[in-house]
């Protein structure tokens, strides 16, 4: 990976060029495991999407009956969609209940978590983040996880 500075402005081209990737496709996301450490440290099952996007993550996240994640915050964006199950989202001191079709979006910096409101059955969503446009940029992506929550 080649690093820029002030310098190379004159090195910006005056057209783009397709640059495809030897990955475009990452077959059966949730049909595989969920990343463990990813998972463990989260408090819910996460899978990760493989795929060479350079400023935008993908993962798919479950939360099992009457289950939560962790309270954390992070300086980047999120938006989720809902798949399945009926939940809510609690951002600072506002909650926001969702179901499957809803879109959630959790803005920079702010305290949050998630919670399956069914005691029987499991909540999925789909995860967009721009965490890899600031760790592109120089690392600066950060995430804090709550220690001792208050519940």
């Amino acid at each position: 990976m080649s690093a820029y500075t002030s310098k190379d402005f004159a090195r910006v081209p005056a057209a783009l060029t397709a640059a495809l990737p030897d990955t475009l496709i990452h077959r059966n996301v949730a049909g595989q495991a969920a990343d463990a450490g990813f998972s463990a440290e989260r408090k819910h099952p996460v899978h990760l999407v493989d795929l060479p996007a350079k400023t935008l993550s993908v993962t798919l996240g479950g939360i099992v009956p009457a289950g939560r994640t962790g309270r954390h915050r992070h300086n980047y964006e999120t938006i989720l969609y809902v798949t399945k199950g009926k939940g809510r989202t609690v951002i600072e001191d506002h909650v926001v209940d969702w179901e499957a079709g809803d879109a959630v979006y959790i803005p920079v910096w702010a305290w949050h978590h998630h919670e399956n409101r069914s005691a029987t059955d499991g909540c999925e969503y789909l995860a967009c983040e721009n965490a890899p446009l600031l760790q592109n940029l120089g690392g600066i992506a950060l995430r804090e996880e709550e220690m001792h929550e208050s519940l």
